[in-house]
């Protein structure tokens, strides 16, 4: 699962080197529509998984206050330094940042708020941290509970979870047209049924009720279908539902596939070391293109657009490179210095969410 988590964050970065339009209108931009337009459909992978993880990797008699300290030490560092570095950028362009602006987003609490300036302000892909910090809060009571789900009730629970994320685009009708967007894709009550359907397939996974038939490839090429296919639905759903659910059964399948040793490419070294990388990545990558649109500008022909958004892509893997390497893991070292016990959940790789 680790290597599949570059993958996740590279179409994020495609969706927004989409966004950007580095490449002018023309056959390449239309090819660049179909495979990245839905590219933000890599954090709904986000959710799912890091449910199943923080579930799978459990410590029994672990407490509330080590699990919300493991949590801090591993997500704030290299947030506070992207932080700096967007006020920065901010600063340097001669904006200026907003009190009402920069303190949510400092604190991780933007997503609670339906201004699209607060919300994706400053470094825009650290709204959906506030919503795993939402998640983490949640989660020792959550954990509290599962167990006293029974093993036949947990399918029919994550259906029922999965079904909730199709009815946040119904509900948000009741709103204002200019606060569905928000309600949908920001808001961190609408995206917790994807966390909870993560902790749901790990105990699956974990009480061996995942079906053997339902493997990497079949999960792999449904996933492949719906994102492709979530083009032609309405925008309401084509955002979170359409690919939710092939995206959860797709964790599943790759967790099960590792408990079995079932060949993968995703456990290449390789692939493992990008997508340790992958955090910093997603972090990093659209401050670097907002560098990069500010110097080179948009709309080039096919070749040289193409050509910016490879430089965009190698600037930002070495400065997620420098972000892992120079804060995140120093950090991670210097509040975590008790060492507490493994895991003992499972026997699958264990990722790093």
């Amino acid at each position: 699962m680790t290597g599949l988590r570059f993958v996740a964050a590279f179409l994020v970065f495609g969706f927004h080197v989409h966004t950007e339009r580095l490449v002018a209108d023309g056959p390449a931009r239309t090819a660049m529509e179909w495979v990245f337009s839905p590219g933000a459909a890599g954090v709904s992978f986000f959710f799912v998984l890091s449910g199943f993880v923080l579930t799978w990797s459990a410590r029994p008699g672990d407490t509330a206050r080590r699990f919300w300290r493991r949590r801090a030490a591993r997500i704030y560092p290299d947030h506070l330094a992207t932080w700096l570095v967007a006020v920065a950028l901010a600063v340097a362009g001669g904006s200026g940042v907003a009190l009402a602006v920069w303190l949510p987003n400092l604190l991780l609490v933007q997503a609670w708020s339906p201004d699209l300036d607060v919300f994706f302000g400053l470094n825009t892909v650290s709204w959906s941290l506030a919503c795993e910090v939402f998640f983490y809060a949640l989660f020792p009571v959550l954990y509290l509970l599962l167990p006293r789900l029974p093993g036949r009730a947990l399918w029919p629970a994550t259906a029922a979870a999965l079904s909730l994320v199709w009815l946040v685009p119904v509900a948000a009708h009741a709103l204002p047209l200019a606060d569905r967007y928000w309600f949908i894709w920001v808001f961190p009550v609408s995206r917790l049924p994807e966390f909870a359907a993560g902790m749901l397939l790990a105990r699956i996974v974990q009480e061996g009720r995942w079906p053997r038939r339902f493997g990497l490839a079949p999960a792999t090429a449904l996933a492949i279908a719906a994102y492709l296919g979530s083009r032609w639905l309405p925008d309401d759903f084509r955002i979170v539902a359409a690919t939710v659910i092939p995206l959860a059964l797709l964790v599943a399948a790759v967790a099960a596939a590792d408990v079995a040793g079932t060949p993968s490419p995703w456990r290449s070294s390789r692939w493992v070391r990008l997508g340790e990388l992958s955090y910093a990545f997603y972090l990093v990558h659209q401050l670097v293109l907002r560098l990069v649109v500010h110097v080179a500008g948009t709309g080039h022909p096919a070749a040289a657009g193409l050509g910016i958004a490879l430089v965009s892509l190698a600037l930002a893997l070495a400065g997620s490179w420098l972000l892992h390497e120079g804060v995140e893991n120093p950090a991670i070292r210097l509040l975590l210095r008790r060492r507490t016990p493994p895991a003992t959940a499972g026997s699958a790789p264990k990722p790093r969410t």
